[in-house]
């Protein structure tokens, strides 16, 4: 009875997790066969599966709407912001969790939660005052509001699970507390770094809410690019499918090769000390 019932309930789950695979998987699906379809066969049901798949929506993508210019500024935003947040945000979740600063935790929790929309109007007051809408290092700041607080708030449950000794052993040994933190506790707390790093990167290349604001015609990333192929007369599916698979496709070769670093580092850092 008791291997019926396994049976039963192996079966099940397997049933629903299929079911939800189906329901996630399937608009990425449509979304890949479109980019390689026309127009016309986008529009029809009969044309699914059954069509003569083109590569001439990607070379519309680069050839007519300059798909390049807009990827190289969001490599440049989402990394500028990522690597600033790191170098911030690693030795100060460090200090946090060494000298038990809770208070300043709690802080660090609050600007996670307040919802970005909140900064955007200051941000645009400050950043028109001083003539740096429409530059990369608006556009970085104001990423870093989102990659920042969450490095160091991932970070600090980090470094409260190492133990202190290992820290007194290489001060025993002669090293400095920057040589401590540089050659000890970032190598062992590799899993988090990578971790928050990532998931940083990822927020800032799909960060639409203050690019479209902030950013202009020099400094366009993928979603704004994405979001002007949305017209009121006619939207080019096809094209619009193909800048789709190019602004997902990066996430999903990270996800893909760095799943087992985030799963840890998330699952690690979910457990406050």
């Amino acid at each position: 009875m008791r291997k019926k019932r396994r049976l039963g309930v192996n079966l099940l789950l397997s049933a629903l997790t299929f079911l939800v695979l189906v329901v996630f998987a399937f608009p990425f699906l449509w979304m890949l066969l479109a980019s390689f379809k026309t127009q016309a066969q986008i529009m029809s049901s009969d044309h699914f599966f059954a069509f003569t798949a083109s590569a001439k929506n990607y070379a519309s993508v680069f050839k007519e709407y300059d798909f390049l210019k807009f990827i190289v500024n969001s490599l440049i935003v989402a990394l500028g912001s990522t690597l600033i947040s790191l170098l911030l945000g690693l030795p100060a979740a460090y200090a946090i969790a060494r000298h038990h600063l809770h208070k300043l935790g709690m802080v660090i929790l609050v600007a996670r939660i307040i919802p970005g929309i909140t900064f955007l109007i200051p941000w645009f007051i400050l950043f028109s005052s001083i003539g740096m809408v429409d530059s990369y290092t608006a556009l970085i700041l104001s990423h870093m509001l989102v990659g920042l607080p969450f490095i160091i708030w991932i970070m600090i449950s980090f470094f409260e699970a190492l133990p202190t000794e290992i820290e007194e052993a290489g001060l025993i040994d002669g090293c400095t507390h920057h040589q401590v933190f540089m050659r000890i506790i970032l190598p062992i707390s590799g899993a988090g770094v990578i971790t928050s790093s990532l998931l940083s990167f990822i927020f800032s290349w799909n960060n639409f809410m203050f690019s479209i604001i902030l950013a202009g015609d020099k400094t366009k990333t993928l979603p704004i690019a994405v979001f002007n192929f949305m017209s009121y007369s006619e939207i080019n599916w096809g094209a619009l499918m193909a800048a789709a698979c190019i602004i997902t496709l990066p996430v999903l070769i990270i996800a893909l090769l760095a799943q087992r670093y985030i799963v840890s580092g998330m699952a690690a850092g979910a457990v406050k000390g």
